[in-house]
């Protein structure tokens, strides 16, 4: 089954610095891809660079303005990718009462329109040079369920799984497929402050069928796949990787 193999691709990762990034960045560098991860930190991005063995990619992605200047660059640095994953995000987990016009900017600045605007300036080097690429935008199961203290996450989660759907069907006849994947709660920095909760973390855990939380290596596997030619007719989806929670 040698076409679930990245060899010879190079995939670009944002937020590659650690937890779920990272596992998803040396998913696809275990698969045979050569891999680019980014961070908003510069030391961050060092780190990345001498891991992968590829340049220092320091983005912050809430900065529009940079975006196409910074793929213009990446193209000619790698020769030009052939996978994206829009791994980096941010939540803000508060009660819908209680969120702010900041809060809410915050989460949408990197969740949707940064993810936006920088899949469309990749997109566009490879609709100019004929380049079949494929694309695996992080959502959420908080964007296709509804969960306490997720207004805005959710919000922009479910807002990422429609963009999916919609670029993946403006995109198809260049050659390009968009899929995105659903985490459920997944063991990282991200979700500390919530799993830390015992009360809290034992209500999320009897809401998951198969009775555990996830690993960022549950989500870097199927990442993998959606970016392999195993996956070519698969485009527009979402797979929810769950363990259950969005079956009830």
């Amino acid at each position: 089954m040698t076409n679930f193999r990245l060899d010879g691709k190079k995939a670009l990762v944002t937020g590659a610095a650690r937890g779920l990034g990272k596992a998803i960045a040396d998913g696809l560098a275990e698969c045979g891809a050569t891999v680019y991860g980014t961070s908003r930190d510069a030391d961050s991005a060092r780190r990345i660079s001498e891991r992968y063995g590829t340049p220092a990619l320091p983005i912050d992605i809430t900065e529009t303005d940079e975006i196409r200047r910074f793929a213009d660059y990446l193209m000619e640095e790698s020769g030009g990718i052939d996978l994206l994953v829009n791994n980096a995000g941010v939540n803000v987990p508060k009660p819908a009462l209680e969120l702010t016009a900041e809060d809410w900017d915050t989460v949408f600045d990197t969740n949707l329109k940064g993810i936006f605007f920088l899949t469309t300036a990749v997109a566009q080097h490879w609709v100019d040079k004929g380049i079949p690429g494929a694309i695996v935008n992080v959502a959420s199961q908080a964007g296709i369920v509804g969960i306490e203290e997720r207004a805005a996450y959710g919000t922009s989660k479910a807002g990422l799984i429609h963009l999916t759907k919609i670029l993946a069907l403006e995109w198809a006849p260049a050659g390009i497929r968009v899929n995105a994947v659903a985490p459920t709660f997944v063991r990282t920095e991200l979700t500390a402050s919530t799993l830390s909760r015992p009360d809290w973390a034992a209500e999320l855990l009897s809401r998951i069928p198969i009775g555990r939380f996830g690993e960022p290596e549950d989500i870097a596997g199927a990442v993998a796949f959606l970016l392999s030619d195993a996956a070519s007719l698969i485009t527009g989806h979402t797979l929810a990787v769950d363990g259950g929670y969005t079956i009830r």
